[in-house]
C-alpha cells in the first residue's frame, strides 16, 4: 500500500460497470483523493476491512446481487470504525419508499438514476471538506 493508505479515499460500490465508470471519472478530478472500486457489497466490506481509516465517503448502489446496498449500509453503520463515514446512495430504485428507507439508515445523500455525476461529485466534495477541516 505505501502512502496510498493515508490518502483519503472514496469507495464506489456499484455492480453496473457503466455507472461505476461515470462516477470514477467524475471523482478522479478531485485533488488528493483516491478512488476505490467494489463491484459488490461483499467486496466493499472486504476493502473497508483492509483500509477502513482511508475511506472518507462511500458511494453505493442499492440493487446488487448477493448483498444489497441496504445491508451494506446497515453493516457500515453498525461497525464502530466506519459508523461515521458519510454514505451517498445512487440508485435506479423507483420505489417511492426508498428515500425514507435509506434516510432512516443514516445516509447523507440520495441520487436517483440517471444521476448527474457532477452533482454527485459536488456532494462528495462537500462531505470531504466537512471531514478535513
Amino acid at each position: 500500500m505505501g502512502d496510498n493508505s493515508r490518502m483519503p479515499a472514496v469507495l464506489i460500490v456499484e455492480d453496473s460497470e457503466n455507472s461505476a465508470a461515470m462516477l470514477e471519472i467524475a471523482f478522479l478530478g478531485i485533488p488528493g483523493v483516491s478512488v476505490l472500486m467494489a463491484p459488490s457489497a461483499v467486496e466493499a466490506l472486504r476493502i473497508l476491512d483492509g483500509v477502513s481509516g482511508a475511506v472518507r465517503v462511500i458511494v453505493t448502489d442499492l440493487n446488487m446481487p448477493r448483498m444489497d446496498g441496504y445491508e451494506l449500509i446497515r453493516r457500515v453503520r453498525a461497525d464502530q470504525r466506519l459508523s461515521g463515514v458519510p454514505i451517498i446512495v445512487v440508485s435506479a430504485d423507483t420505489d417511492p419508499a426508498t428515500p425514507e428507507r435509506i434516510a432512516a439508515l443514516g445516509v447523507e445523500a440520495f441520487f436517483p438514476k440517471p444521476f448527474s455525476p457532477a452533482l454527485v461529485r459536488q456532494k462528495l466534495e462537500q462531505l470531504l471538506d466537512g471531514r478535513t477541516h
